[in-house]
């Protein structure tokens, strides 16, 4: 796979020297365009969805909430 891809690159850098000198000139000699195509008729699908409601609302609410107390510990219980 490496040897095409060097050969392939090595050729194109050939048709570039070459190209710089002169040696090979490539001259368009016909515009392309593109094809002529004609869409007639069709339609687009349709769809019936039957779906559900959703309420958003707001509630006032009264949330009792845990309290919790962090107490240091001594440094003679921890240097030992």
């Amino acid at each position: 796979m490496r040897t095409l891809l060097a050969l392939l690159g090595l050729a194109v850098v050939v048709l570039v020297v070459l190209m710089a000198l002169g040696m090979v000139s490539i001259d368009q000699t016909r515009e392309a365009s593109l094809p002529k195509i004609r869409i007639e008729g069709g339609q687009a699908p349709q769809f019936k969805a039957d779906v559900g409601s959703i309420n958003v609302g707001t509630v006032n609410k009264t949330v009792e909430v845990p309290s919790i107390q962090v107490e240091k510990a001594d440094n003679a219980a921890v240097a030992q």
